[in-house]
């Protein structure tokens, strides 16, 4: 089980090669789902939680409400769509759209938009840039 610091130091590592232009698109969109995953780990850590594995994010939150509270489904929904409806069409294929890259900023966005009002007042913790 990684540790906070770990999930959070994850989270910055990918999210830096996430927002490298000059990467390849489907790099990019690997490195976007490993950083919110990441990211996700580390509000879930705050509490004691630990998901472990990507498929374990929507039952893990479900489980355990009290981490997102109101914004539980949004968090899940939001790494869902990245995990198996975007990421998936980079890794595996070349049917990606210049939409689906959008997207999976978009979502993206969201997940780190929540995580980080919650993890706003632990040091070291990054605002959005």
């Amino acid at each position: 089980m990684a540790s906070f610091e770990t999930h959070l130091d994850l989270y910055q590592k990918f999210r830096k090669d996430a927002k490298n232009a000059a990467l390849y698109k489907g790099t990019r969109a690997e490195v976007y789902f490993l950083s919110a995953y990441h990211l996700i780990d580390a509000c879930a850590a705050m509490e004691h939680i630990h998901i472990n594995k990507h498929q374990k994010v929507r039952s893990t939150l479900e489980y355990n409400q009290f981490i997102f509270k109101e914004k539980t489904e949004e968090v899940w929904r939001a790494f869902q769509a990245i995990e198996n409806q975007l990421r998936p069409k980079f890794a595996y294929s070349y049917s990606w759209a210049e939409d689906d890259f959008i997207k999976i900023g978009l979502n993206f966005t969201i997940i780190e938009k929540i995580c980080l009002e919650i993890l706003k007042d632990v040091s070291g913790v990054p605002t959005i840039t």
